[in-house]
């Protein structure tokens, strides 16, 4: 008897060791993230099959922005922001003879143009889905009035009349609806600058500023960031990336949100479930020399592999000035995409992460945000758009403001 207890005691450990294992190693698997601190924010949207992600994280910040002035909770149109900015596009398109980019795109600092030129619209007011389609589909829209503005400038009259931008706005009509003079909104009558003025407590443009980093031009003074979907030629603060993280986390911690421009091209940018951005790089401190020796057998495509599994936190790069400009200069950076930063976030290990409001809808298992490291966002922001206030006042001091 006394032996079957033995026996049975020690199958107990035995099962109850290999139980203990393998929920640890359940628990060391995967991303887990506790939060730090988190903004108040809008829902997340779908920007589906079109290019106007800086729209969605321009209005996106701008509802955090109302939200922390006190402000009730506003969904604001983003297609009314496209209509506009694409008319103004297409006029500087034309009269830059060509030479000119023109396409869906833009950055965050387009939505400030459009408040101080146009004002703003809620979404119950204008939803510019006026094409027989549930969600945002532009694919055939962007081709039309691209090849609308490429025929008016290579037209064979050797002189351009003065109907096609009459002709052009009707187009964008025809596809996102036309633009109301004034609308109801919460049961009084506005156009769409007295919503700003006199609804949204009057967002003042001047508050905001968009701050880069980059090598190629001196630091704390300002210049015209070379991307295409700058068409509005717009100038840029320019600080060394140590400052750009400062200023991210000053905000955050004083509770302003931050609009973040960024390359989303990288492997390490997961946009599959896991919703994280990382720059991954083996630890060899952490192999045997066998393991390393195997790990340098590997083939290019194989390392990759291995390097990209990311089914758990591990060893970063260290991002340098001169490695995200080596990536600019190169194009290995582009301006890809716009979100919007709205906290901090830990991992199992007490890493720190951001926590970013997509605009792909519930596209992943965090309900449409991700995490992005400290070393994804030194390596691959292109800009990010804060308000003055939330710059810290030696920066602030440096750059004139």
């Amino acid at each position: 008897m006394r032996r079957s207890r033995e026996i049975f005691t020690l199958v107990l450990c035995l099962f109850l060791g290999s139980f203990s294992m393998k929920a640890q190693e359940k628990k060391d698997s995967g991303y887990h993230f506790t939060i730090i601190k988190e903004l108040p924010h809008t829902p997340v949207k779908d920007q589906f099959r079109s290019s106007t992600c800086w729209s969605f994280a321009g209005c996106s910040f701008i509802e955090s922005e109302l939200l922390r002035k006190g402000k009730s909770e506003v969904d604001l149109s983003e297609m009314f922001l496209v209509n506009h900015c694409y008319r103004d596009k297409a006029d500087r398109y034309v009269r830059m003879q060509g030479n000119a980019n023109f396409g869906p795109g833009g950055l965050l600092h387009d939505i400030l143009f459009v408040i101080k030129n146009y004002g703003l619209m809620p979404e119950s007011a204008y939803h510019g889905l006026n094409y027989r389609e549930k969600k945002h589909i532009h694919g055939e829209v962007d081709n039309l009035l691209k090849s609308l503005v490429v025929s008016v400038v290579q037209n064979k009259n050797r002189k351009i009349s003065p109907a096609w931008s009459s002709a052009f706005q009707k187009s964008t009509d025809s596809y996102f609806g036309d633009i109301p003079d004034d609308f109801k909104y919460e049961k009084k009558r506005y156009t769409p600058l007295t919503f700003v003025s006199e609804n949204l407590g009057g967002i003042n443009t001047d508050d905001y500023v968009e701050i880069t980093s980059f090598n190629h031009h001196p630091f704390y003074l300002q210049f015209v960031l070379e991307v295409p979907d700058n068409w509005l030629w717009e100038r840029l603060y320019n600080v060394p990336i140590a400052d750009i993280q400062t200023i991210i986390d000053n905000s955050i911690n004083m509770g302003y949100t931050v609009g973040w421009s960024a390359d989303n091209s990288e492997k390490g940018f997961a946009t599959s479930q896991k919703g994280i951005a990382v720059v991954p790089e083996i630890n060899k401190a952490e192999m045997s020399e066998a393991e390393i020796s195997k790990w340098e057998r590997l083939s290019d495509a194989e390392k990759d592999k291995e390097l990209y599994k990311l089914n758990k936190p591990g060893k970063e790069k260290g991002i340098s000035q001169e490695l995200r400009q080596a990536a600019f200069d190169s194009q290995e950076t582009t301006d890809d995409h716009a979100m919007h930063i709205i906290g901090m976030a830990k991992d199992q290990n007490g890493t720190i992460y951001y926590k970013v409001k997509n605009s792909w809808g519930s596209y992943n298992s965090y309900d449409g945000y991700f995490y992005a490291s400290i070393p994804y966002v030194r390596y691959k922001t292109t800009a990010i758009m804060v308000h003055k206030d939330a710059v810290p006042q030696d920066i602030r001091k440096k750059l004139g403001f």
